[in-house]
């Protein structure tokens, strides 16, 4: 099955390129900076005839910033041959799946899509897609799409486009204008907030490190979900009537109208309580990581570095709040405890294999007539220093008692 990606040099395009290759789609990308080289690292192949391709493709994909979403999606439907399906991967859902309605041919499907997600993320596995298949108009592609995003371990919702952009109007245009606002706040204060982490509760630092992570990313793509969505204005409005409100509250001192709001609110929440035991859970596993640590302490571990992705395997040597300490052989590097992530077994021993050398030995052992050579060989396996054991020859020639087992151990 032939896929053509328009976008597919960008972050959200090279994953969608890897995860469709690893399904057995064709896939041919095309991106309008030119680099042929995204395409050579990913073995796919660069659309160098962009017209021919839309032509031939059964499935193209628009994943395009926001505000040339409706230009391509115009330049590229009228071309596309009958029985296509052509499908966006837009934060909006009204404007480009009324887009591809109006300049796709009759016979060509169409698709809106929103996964929930950022180029960041390793696989589909407990993600959101979000689903908008036009009535009609996608009767053989909406299920297979739907099956493969579902198959490989996404939660899938179906909406009406219009209805998308009303939720997503909240879900993203609040939350991401709240948490740049508190980071333009940091701004205008001049506060450090490098320094602020000494004092940080668990809340307050993974609060910190989320508003971190929306201004750590393209700032046009958040502008455009913030401008491209027609219901987006209203709901800022909305949450600057209620700043306003809450805090002449605050300076008017009027702690019974404070907790008369705080009341309403929790009240039209709901089960707040839920929302505690959540939130518990994504306090205790940042607690129990660095608890993880502290045990560790005189033992060899894998500590990966979030942003370099450079592997440190070596003793643990100290542990504080805001650092560990590794000892590697001759010398010693400190790593800031919220840019690692500690490497369980199995990937330590990964990384073993992957990256040391490893001498291989044939030791011949006697054993008794009545032994199992397997059973050996799986107690041998469990010595967390074995990369790999096998049995290469037995031998019983030697006594009646005795059997002579041969193994290749690395």
């Amino acid at each position: 099955m032939r896929m053509l990606i328009i976008g597919g040099t960008g972050g959200m395009g090279q994953w969608f390129t890897k995860f469709f290759l690893s399904h057995g789609y064709d896939v041919i990308v095309w991106g309008s900076s030119g680099k042929t080289e995204i395409a050579d690292q990913m073995g796919v192949e660069f659309a160098t005839d962009l017209d021919r391709e839309i032509r031939e493709a059964d499935v193209v994909i628009i994943t395009v910033p926001i505000d040339i979403t409706t230009r391509v999606i115009k330049e590229t439907a009228p071309k596309m041959k009958q029985g296509s399906l052509i499908m966006d991967l837009t934060s909006i859902k009204a404007e480009p799946v009324n887009a591809m309605r109006k300049y796709a041919p009759e016979g060509v499907e169409v698709l809106g899509t929103h996964p929930m997600f950022g180029p960041s993320i390793p696989t589909l596995q407990g993600q959101i897609v979000i689903m908008s298949p036009t009535k009609g108009r996608c009767d053989k592609w909406f299920p297979i799409m739907h099956d493969l995003f579902e198959e490989s371990g996404a939660h899938i919702e179906i909406i009406d486009p219009e209805e998308h952009d009303q939720f997503v109007s909240v879900v993203q245009g609040l939350t991401h204008f709240a948490y740049i606002t508190i980071g333009t706040t940091f701004k205008s204060l001049d506060f450090d907030v490098s320094k602020s982490r000494r004092f940080m509760s668990p809340v307050y630092e993974i609060m910190v490190d989320f508003v971190g992570r929306i201004l750590g990313q393209n700032p046009y793509l958040y502008a455009h979900i913030q401008m491209k969505n027609k219901q987006v204005l209203k709901v800022h409005e909305a949450f600057i009537s209620e700043c306003n409100l809450l805090s002449n509250i605050v300076r008017q001192e009027d702690t019974e109208a404070f907790c008369k709001k705080m009341t309403e609110a929790a009240a039209h929440f709901k089960d707040t309580a839920s929302a505690l035991h959540r939130s518990d859970k994504l306090i205790n596993a940042k607690i129990a990581e660095f608890e993880e640590m502290i045990a560790s302490v005189g033992r060899e571990r894998g500590l990966l570095h979030n942003y370099s992705g450079v592997t440190h395997v070596g003793i643990i040597e100290k542990v504080t709040p805001r650092t560990v300490t590794l000892s590697k052989g001759d010398r010693t590097v400190a790593l800031r405890t919220e840019n690692i992530r500690l490497l369980n077994d199995a990937e330590l021993k990964k990384w073993k294999i992957d990256n040391l050398t490893h001498p291989t030995r044939d030791i011949s052992a006697l054993i008794p007539a009545g032994a199992d050579p397997l059973t050996i060989e799986k107690v041998i396996a469990c010595d967390e220093r074995i990369v790999s054991v096998s049995i290469i020859d037995k031998y019983s020639g030697i006594s009646d008692e005795r059997l002579s087992v041969t193994y290749r151990i690395t």
